[in-house]
């Protein structure tokens, strides 16, 4: 009896299918695999030195002391080696000793003023996010709908977006002025940018006011690309507005409402020029961002430690959402052959 040799791989196919084929019922090229390594190496490489290579040289600054005064002999010294004490300096409150014990943290200390600005910028993240992911799902709504001038409310609700933030926060400066147009309007005497929960809240209205178009916009993607045979099915059926919403609106739409909240939460984590121009981060307003720049100008090395520790919550963050809130909208073959969205 004559025994055919079957080349490594091919045992294992179904009847009928030739061997050397992919699976689906293609055949392999010879070499098409060194023919993507070689197309796509030009993209990893220039993916390495925008992204890899910054990150790399910020940790490296960051275990490396700034030069300065030394406190002990009031002497310059040049920056060396200084370990993780970058980090510790921001993420522990170290305070001076005094006859042997310590007192409370200044204010002004490292560590506080790390502690503040992550509590402030989770407060702006999560106020705004919220804010903007209900009035984006309202104006969507109204957007998805069939009626004339349609495409010119469209247009309209994006204009906010469109503006340059610095210019948004231009504008928003001079509207929460003393003598502006919000205290002219609602006869107040408020002073908007002057004192801690009003500068909040003008950043919170400036920030909801730009870029809940933004949601807008994504969400409306998603509702485009419900079938409307979906809701005449439910209307036949009986179901009243509120059921449709909540059984086919919103886990229809959850894919691209969950990818616009985490884009808006990254965003929101690394706001910087609205509470900068608006406020100057005064009046608690100082953000992980302004904190950063701010420490540029005392040294670079201490803020590079900032920085890569501001990566890291960032990063943690996008983490939570992709693994555990349903952010990872991607498509898996399973046995069948079939595609199933996680």
């Amino acid at each position: 009896m004559a025994v055919q040799a079957v080349p490594v791989g091919d045992a294992e196919k179904p009847p009928g299918e030739k061997p050397g084929s992919s699976g689906n019922g293609k055949r392999r090229i010879p070499g098409q695999g060194r023919w993507a390594a070689l197309f796509i190496a030009p993209t990893l490489v220039l993916l390495a030195v925008v992204i890899l290579y910054p990150i790399i040289s910020a940790i490296v600054m960051s275990l490396q002391q700034d030069a300065g005064l030394d406190p002990a002999t009031g002497l310059f010294v040049e920056g060396g080696f200084a370990g993780l004490n970058n980090y510790t300096q921001w993420l522990l409150q170290q305070c001076a000793a005094v006859g042997g014990g310590t007192v409370p943290c200044a204010p002004g200390s490292l560590g506080a003023q790390f502690w503040s600005a992550t509590g402030i910028t989770f407060f702006f993240t999560i106020v705004t996010v919220a804010l903007e992911t209900v009035f984006g799902f309202w104006m969507a709504l109204i957007m998805a709908r069939a009626f004339k001038g349609r495409g010119i409310l469209r247009g309209a609700v994006l204009v906010p977006w469109a503006i340059p933030t610095a210019v948004t926060a231009k504008l928003w400066f001079f509207i929460f002025a003393f003598n502006g147009v919000a205290n002219n309007l609602f006869n107040t005497t408020i002073l908007w940018t002057g004192s801690e929960w009003p500068a909040r809240f003008a950043i919170i209205i400036a920030d909801v006011w730009k870029t809940t178009p933004f949601m807008a916009l994504l969400i409306l993607a998603g509702l485009q690309m419900i079938p409307g045979d979906v809701y005449e099915a439910a209307k036949v059926d009986g179901a009243s507005a509120w059921q449709r919403f909540v059984h086919i609106t919103l886990p229809l739409v959850k894919p691209a409402l969950i990818v616009a909240i985490l884009f808006r939460v990254l965003d929101a984590m690394r706001m910087y020029d609205l509470p900068a121009i608006l406020t100057g981060g005064a009046n608690g307003t100082t953000t992980l961002s302004i904190l950063v720049v701010e420490q540029i100008r005392q040294g670079f090395n201490s803020a590079a430690a900032l920085s890569t520790i501001t990566f890291i919550i960032i990063f943690l963050v996008a983490f939570i959402f992709i693994k555990f809130l349903g952010a990872n909208v991607a498509a898996d073959s399973t046995s069948g052959g079939k595609a199933k969205i996680k």
